[in-house]
């Protein structure tokens, strides 16, 4: 099976996860999404709700709630910090070897993807589909890292932007703003 490894903080899960999810599920040949919950990114300061085990059950609870096509995963909740996505990919591989994966991220993190652990081994092994994010120049970015290696897998998705994230509405939610038309 063809599977999306979609991971992030998700804190919370908002409207724009619901349209990649959406996007992955209706527009792309692939059989399964895999919402993934870091507990703690590693290249971001100590996540504002630290717990990913209630990320990851509020995760649940949305993709229930929404009938989203997708499958939270808590696969890094038991590994140990820091949660390298490198390390989330193999461990994936190994508990299910005949599955194709493709990680899922957007333009902002290509843009600096030569910053995480063992990318080369992400692009070329596993391979990503890339998001539009607005301020990013997709093709340029890609053009980049092709000109590093001809051998790495990058796909830009042709999706339309979803102009929300996540620290907009911590930040929104601690200014007393209603974000609810938003989050999920």
């Amino acid at each position: 099976m063809k599977i999306a490894v979609y991971s992030g903080s998700f804190n919370p899960l908002h409207i724009g996860h619901k349209a990649i999810i959406e996007y992955l599920t209706g527009k792309m040949d692939f059989d399964e999404v895999y919402l993934i919950v870091s507990p703690q990114n590693p290249l971001k300061g100590p996540c504002d709700d630290p717990d990913g085990i209630k990320r990851t059950e509020a995760a649940k609870k949305a993709v229930s709630a929404y009938g989203l096509k997708a499958k939270v995963d808590d696969i890094e909740i038991g590994m140990p910090a820091p949660q390298y996505t490198i390390n989330t990919l193999d461990a994936l591989k190994r508990r299910e070897p005949d599955n194709e994966f493709t990680l899922v991220i957007g333009a902002d993190n290509l843009d600096r993807m030569h910053m995480w652990k063992d990318y080369r081994r992400i692009l070329s092994e596993y391979g990503v589909l890339v998001y539009p994010r607005k301020g990013y120049d997709m093709k340029r970015i890609c053009d980049g890292l092709m000109a590093e290696s001809g051998k790495y897998r990058i796909t830009l998705a042709d999706a339309p932007t979803v102009d929300v994230s996540s620290t907009e509405i911590r930040e929104g939610l601690a200014s007393g703003e209603d974000m609810n038309d938003v989050m999920l």
